[in-house]
C-alpha cells in the first residue's frame, strides 16, 4: 500500500497550508472549537486528524471525503448520481475492484484513460496494478467507501449493467455477430447483438416502473435516462460507436425510416418483458451529436386506477362524482404536461362505462384501450382533427364524449354546443389551476352565457412522489415551516395534534431516493350559481378562486400540505409542483 498521507496541505514553496480540520471548517462541516480540539489531539496522540475525526464521529462520511479530495487536490465524485458504464465495468473485473476498493466510472477510448472512484485516491500501488491490468491510464477520484462498496455489489450484478456489459463484449461497430431473438409480437427476427441491448434497456424500464426512456447521443458517449416517478435518472452510458446501431434497431421496431435522419419521426411498437406487456410510443429528433429517441411506455396490463386511488378524496371527490353522474355538461381536467390528466379522464370513463350508454373518445394518441368504449385516434394529415372529429361524433348518437384537448375556438364552441344538446363532455386544458380555465375559454371567444350554463366542474391536478413506506422516518418540523403550512391550510389545520413531517431515508428498493410511486394532488371547482354569475361578468381567475374557496374548495397547495401532514408525500415535493 502507499505511504500514509499527511493531513496537511503543503504548497510548492514548502509552506504548510490548510489541514483537514481547517478545510472541514471552511466547508461548514465542523465548528472552529471542535477543529482546534482535533489539532490538539493530533499532537498529543500522534494519530492523524482523519483517524481522530472518524473515531469521534465528528463529521459525516461524505463531508470527510470531500475535504480529503480538496486537501489532496483530487476530484470528488458522488457515486449515487453516476450512471453505470458497461464499457468500464467490462474493463475492470469485480474481484480487482473489491480488492482495491475502486469502482470504474467511465472509459475514454481515444485517450486510453479510465476514471476511477477510489476510497484512497493516493494509493499508488492500486493505481499501478489497475493500469497494468487494464492497459489504461487511471484518473483517480475520491469517493465514500460505503458508496464504492454498494456500487461494486449492486452494479456488477445489476441485470441492466451486467447484461449490457455481456452484449458489449461481443459487439464492435465493424464486427457484429448475429443472433436469433424473440421479437415480442412478430415471431422471430434475425438481428445484430445490438438488438439484445435494446431488449435489456426496455426490460429494465418495465422493472424500474419507468414512464419514459431517453436515449441521447453526447459528444463522447450515449446516455440512457429513465423517468421514474416523474424524475429523470441516468442509469447507463453506452459507447458512442454503438449509437447509430441502437437508434436504427428502435426505428425498425417502430416502423420509422432508418435512412431519414434530418426530420423528427414518430412510431410505436409493443414489447413484452416478463409478465408485463407495454405499448411504446416512440419519437426521434435530430440533435447536435446524433438522433435522440424518447420512448413513452404505456402499460397494457395492470388496469386503470379508480378515482380514490389517484389521490382524490373528501369534498373534491364527491363534487367530481356528482358532476360525472349528470346527463349533460362539461367537465374539464387542467394541468401542465405530465400531470396525469389523461389517467384521470380514463378513471372517470371507467367509472361511468356501462352497456347502457354510448361513450366516444377522440384522442391524440390513444394511450389505453378501454373495452366497450369507441376510441378514435386524431389524424390531422387525413383531416381528422379534434374539431372535425367532434362534429362527426354528434351524428353517432353519443351519450358521453371525451375530447383529448381543447386547443382552439372551434373545438371549444363544439364542446359547448354538444353539452347544451344533452351530452356529457370531458376534455383537458393546459392551465395552472382550476379557476384559470374559465377565463382561458373566454379568451378563446366562448360566449359567457353559454359557458355559464354548460360548465359543470373544473379539476386541476399535479402528481407528487410518494414517500417509500419501507424506509419512511418521522422528524420534527421547523417552527417556520409549521407556521407556513398553518397559514396555507387555515381552518383545515388539524388541531390538537403534534406536527410531525416524514421523509424516506432511502434504500435499495427505492434507489436511495426515499420515494416510491406517485399520487395526485387536486383542486375541484364546482360551477355553482355564484361562479356562473362571475363567468357572465367575465371575472378574472383570482375572483373566481376567491369565491370557490369561500364555498369550500380545497386548493392544490392545501391538498398537497394535507398529504404532507399525513405522511404520504414530502413538503419539498408539494412545493416543487404546486408553488405559486
Amino acid at each position: 500500500m502507499a505511504a500514509q498521507p499527511t493531513t496537511t496541505n503543503v504548497n510548492p514553496n514548502g509552506e504548510t497550508g490548510q489541514t483537514l480540520a481547517d478545510i472541514l471548517v471552511a466547508q461548514k462541516a465542523l465548528d472552529v472549537g471542535r477543529a482546534q480540539q482535533v489539532k490538539t489531539a493530533e499532537i498529543q496522540t500522534g494519530k492523524t486528524q482523519e483517524e481522530i475525526l472518524k473515531s469521534q464521529n465528528l463529521v459525516t462520511e461524505d463531508a470527510l471525503v470531500k475535504a480529503k479530495a480538496s486537501l489532496y487536490n483530487v476530484p470528488y465524485i458522488d457515486l449515487g448520481t453516476i450512471p453505470a458504464s458497461p464499457e468500464a465495468l467490462a474493463v475492470l473485473p469485480q474481484e480487482v475492484a473489491n480488492k482495491f476498493k475502486a469502482f470504474p466510472i467511465s472509459v475514454d477510448a481515444p485517450s486510453k484513460q479510465m476514471a476511477l472512484a477510489m476510497a484512497d485516491p493516493l494509493d499508488l500501488t492500486a493505481i499501478e496494478f489497475i493500469e497494468q491490468k487494464t492497459g489504461l491510464s487511471v484518473k483517480p477520484h475520491a469517493a465514500e467507501l460505503s458508496k464504492i462498496e454498494h456500487a461494486i455489489s449492486t452494479r456488477y450484478t445489476s441485470s441492466l449493467a451486467q447484461e449490457v456489459t455481456e452484449a458489449l463484449k461481443e459487439v464492435a461497430p465493424e464486427k457484429s455477430q448475429t443472433k436469433t431473438l424473440e421479437a415480442q409480437k412478430t415471431g422471430f427476427i434475425r438481428e445484430e447483438r445490438v438488438s439484445e441491448i435494446v431488449t435489456h434497456i426496455l426490460d429494465f424500464a418495465i422493472r424500474a416502473r419507468a414512464s419514459d426512456v431517453h436515449i441521447e447521443s453526447q459528444e463522447k458517449s450515449t446516455r440512457v435516462r429513465y423517468r421514474i416517478d416523474g424524475i429523470l435518472q441516468e442509469k447507463l452510458t453506452i459507447p458512442k460507436a454503438l449509437h447509430d446501431a441502437l437508434i436504427s434497431r428502435i426505428k425498425i421496431l417502430s416502423g420509422m425510416k432508418i435512412d431519414e435522419k434530418r426530420v423528427p419521426q414518430d412510431g410505436r411498437f409493443s414489447f413484452k418483458g416478463g409478465d408485463e406487456e407495454v405499448d411504446l410510443r416512440v419519437s426521434s429528433l435530430p440533435s447536435t451529436w446524433g438522433e435522440k429517441i424518447v420512448m413513452r411506455l404505456l402499460k397494457k396490463t395492470g388496469g386503470i386506477p379508480d378515482l380514490p386511488d389517484l389521490g382524490l378524496r373528501g369534498r373534491g371527490l364527491k363534487n367530481l362524482e356528482d358532476a360525472i353522474l349528470r346527463p349533460h355538461g362539461i367537465v374539464l381536467i387542467c394541468g401542465p404536461t405530465g400531470s396525469g390528466k389523461t389517467t384521470t379522464l380514463y378513471s372517470i370513463i371507467q367509472r361511468i362505462n356501462t352497456s347502457k350508454i354510448n361513450i366516444m373518445t377522440l384522442e391524440d394518441p390513444i394511450e389505453y384501450k378501454i373495452p366497450g368504449v369507441n376510441q378514435v385516434q386524431v389524424n390531422p394529415a387525413a383531416g381528422l382533427t379534434f374539431a372535425s372529429g367532434l362534429r362527426s361524433f354528434l351524428r353517432q348518437d353519443p351519450n358521453v364524449i371525451l375530447v383529448g384537448e381543447v386547443r382552439d375556438q372551434e373545438t371549444a364552441d363544439l364542446a359547448i354546443q354538444a353539452s347544451l344538446t344533452g351530452h356529457l363532455v370531458f376534455s383537458t386544458l393546459h392551465t395552472n389551476d382550476a379557476s384559470g380555465a374559465l377565463p382561458r375559454l373566454l379568451d378563446m371567444h366562448a360566449e359567457p352565457y353559454l359557458l355559464a350554463s354548460s360548465m359543470t366542474a373544473v379539476v386541476a391536478q399535479r402528481v407528487v412522489r410518494k414517500i417509500h413506506d419501507k424506509c419512511k422516518v418521522a422528524y420534527d418540523a421547523d417552527p417556520k415551516i409549521v407556521s407556513e403550512i398553518k397559514g396555507v391550510l387555515g381552518n383545515l389545520w388539524p388541531d390538537g395534534k403534534a406536527v410531525k413531517l416524514y421523509k424516506g431515508k432511502g434504500c435499495a428498493e427505492c434507489n436511495n431516493s426515499g420515494y416510491y410511486g406517485r399520487v395526485g394532488i387536486f383542486e375541484v371547482l364546482s360551477i355553482t350559481e355564484k361562479i356562473s354569475r362571475l363567468i357572465l361578468e367575465r371575472s378574472p381567475a383570482s375572483g373566481i378562486e376567491k369565491q370557490a374557496r369561500e364555498e369550500g374548495m380545497i386548493t392544490l397547495k392545501q391538498d398537497g400540505f394535507l398529504k404532507v401532514l399525513e405522511g404520504i408525500t414530502t413538503l419539498e415535493e408539494t412545493l416543487r409542483v404546486a408553488q405559486d
